[in-house]
């Protein structure tokens, strides 16, 4: 408690003597200490039987009312502080429930979020092998076209003999080759044609071929 100056409420304290408050009362209603009080009342003489006291009434002593009194606002000091106490310790559990739940939704949020990620991963990668499949399956198709193309361009693979004899050397072929519709139309009858022998496989080809395209 902060000292002041009590000088201002000399005339106070003077009749608060004479009324019998107590020290503790007086120093409680100034909001100073009791040795406050006690200096102040020597330094100006005021004691209940001092300065005036024989001309003063006979009244009553009030001095166990003030311990009452003073017992009484402490104790409600004391219930207002409690309270407050509660009500700030309530605060601080409300606020710690607040805080648990909201972390708890945000690991819940975090959770699903994760979990949505890894079934988004994982769509993906199957996405992306099956496009991989379909792009396989289509080229496998595009190959066997290609090949079809080749072999009706070619014409089909015949079996044939290749003879050499005492009458020379000779090439026999399947008889089944006057159907093919590539040697009907380009080597059916006899033609001059040119012989290249290489080491896996001998290359027949017409000769003059690009002179008799254009007499054709």
């Amino acid at each position: 408690m902060s000292r002041r100056s009590l000088r201002p409420q000399l005339n106070q304290i003077r009749s608060w003597v004479r009324q019998g408050r107590t020290d503790a009362w007086i120093a409680h209603q100034l909001e100073v200490t009791v040795q406050q009080i006690q200096a102040f009342k020597r330094e100006h003489d005021l004691e209940a039987d001092g300065d005036g006291a024989g001309e003063a009434p006979e009244e009553v002593d009030l001095r166990a009312e003030d311990d009452a009194a003073i017992a009484a606002q402490l104790e409600a000091e004391a219930a207002q502080r409690a309270e407050e106490e509660a009500r700030a310790a309530e605060e601080a559990a409300r606020k710690a429930a607040e805080e648990e739940a909201r972390a708890a939704e945000e690991d819940a949020r975090k959770a699903a979020e994760e979990e949505e990620a890894a079934e988004a991963a994982e769509a993906s990668e199957d996405g992306e092998g099956d496009g991989e499949a379909d792009e396989a399956r289509p080229r496998r198709r595009r190959s066997r076209s290609s090949r079809a193309r080749k072999r009706t361009t070619a014409g089909r693979a015949l079996e044939g003999t290749f003879d050499h004899g005492e009458e020379g050397y000779g090439l026999w072929l399947d008889p089944a080759v006057e159907d093919d519709p590539v040697y009907a139309e380009h080597w059916a009858g006899h033609r001059p044609v040119e012989v290249t022998i290489e080491e896996d496989q001998i290359v027949i080809r017409r000769a003059g071929g690009d002179e008799d395209d254009d007499d054709g």
